[in-house]
């Protein structure tokens, strides 16, 4: 059992070091491009740090195909728009509470209002897609869905590029590029190569799959271990794992007013987790989402509908609602609890 526990928190180290060269790799990427602030991080931030979520119900449905490891799968896929719409949104309204009171920044979000609604009205248009329409139709059509879910983020993506947005504010240097600078005692004023560039982000993707391999692994037979229910177990457990770089990014990005990049990470993310994965496990699993499952998934719904409703009467964002999403999970847990 602690042998378990030893790989299942190695697994994971491997996950978030990773996905934080990953998303360093994809930062360097957007600026060697110049893509605006929207385009970065609701499209490049968001998919590299949603890749570790995304990975481990690919490999968990793929390479670990036994029932138990398919309900992990399935529960990584609900539990990270779950998480992303009540504990990521709930810590950046916390980092700006913080940072209002030690007197860094004021109570108040200065994010692009139009591309985060952009970005909400796309996540619940899919996932309520993903999720409502097998329950009516008893699992029929999941072909078709699929087929419209990534549709609709070809078609998000484009809208993304281009929407209007401020340019890309300054941010720290490419790891690889600042550790060769040292290794050969030469700092050099250029930027670093495309071909460096791509070269670390494909490392920090083979590592990440590497990592969430020996996850899934240790965390299927640790639940099985308990009694526990492998797709509870990893609804609530693996998301808050992985997602620790969209949660960590957005709460430094808050903290120092770059509220645009701190929430379209998350905003991003969110899109991105109710199409290509929920596709997977559309096709894949039995995608029989009921009772606690179910339950988060309507969470996620109502969280992002809260949100929109605040930017459709205020044109803003306010601290306050995203705030709202630790409410919402909460509840969630308290139920589970009862439950």
């Amino acid at each position: 059992m602690l042998s378990n526990f030893i790989l299942l928190l190695f697994g994971l180290g491997i996950i978030l070091v990773a996905a934080e060269f990953f998303t360093n790799g994809i930062e360097a990427f957007g600026r060697h491009f110049s893509f605006s602030q929207a385009v970065v991080g609701s499209i490049f931030a968001a998919v590299g740090t949603a890749l570790p979520e995304t990975i481990l119900p690919v490999v968990a449905i793929f390479m670990y195909g036994g029932a138990s490891a398919k309900e992990i799968g399935v529960g990584a896929i609900l539990g990270a728009p779950f998480m992303l719409s009540t504990l990521a949104f709930f810590l950046v309204g916390l980092t700006v509470s913080v940072a209002a009171i030690r007197k860094k920044r004021v109570f108040a979000l200065n994010a692009e209002a139009h591309s985060i609604k952009r970005d909400l009205l796309f996540f619940v248009a899919m996932y309520s897609l993903a999720i409502i329409m097998p329950l009516l139709f008893e699992g029929r059509f999941r072909v078709f869905i699929s087929c419209m879910l990534v549709a609709g983020y070809v078609l998000y993506a484009y809208m993304t590029f281009r929407g209007e947005s401020a340019d890309l504010e300054h941010s720290e240097g490419m790891y690889a590029w600042r550790l060769l600078s040292r290794m050969t005692g030469k700092q050099s004023l250029k930027p670093p190569s495309l071909f460096l560039i791509l070269c670390q982000i494909l490392a920090a993707l083979l590592v990440m799959i590497k990592g969430a391999q020996t996850f899934v692994q240790s965390l299927e037979q640790i639940s099985l271990k308990f009694g526990m229910d492998p797709l509870l177990f990893a609804l609530l457990l693996a998301p808050v794992a992985t997602e620790l770089p969209e949660k960590f990014n957005s709460v430094t990005w808050t903290w120092k007013g770059r509220d645009t990049l701190a929430l379209g990470n998350i905003t991003g993310a969110m899109v991105f987790q109710s199409t290509f994965p929920v596709s997977v496990g559309l096709l894949f699993t039995d995608w029989r989402i009921t009772g606690m499952a179910l339950f988060s998934a309507l969470i996620a719904i109502v969280s992002s509908l809260t949100v929109l409703g605040v930017i459709a009467i205020k044109k803003r964002i306010s601290p306050v609602v995203v705030l709202f999403g630790g409410v919402l999970y909460l509840i969630y847990a308290l139920v589970l609890v009862f439950r």
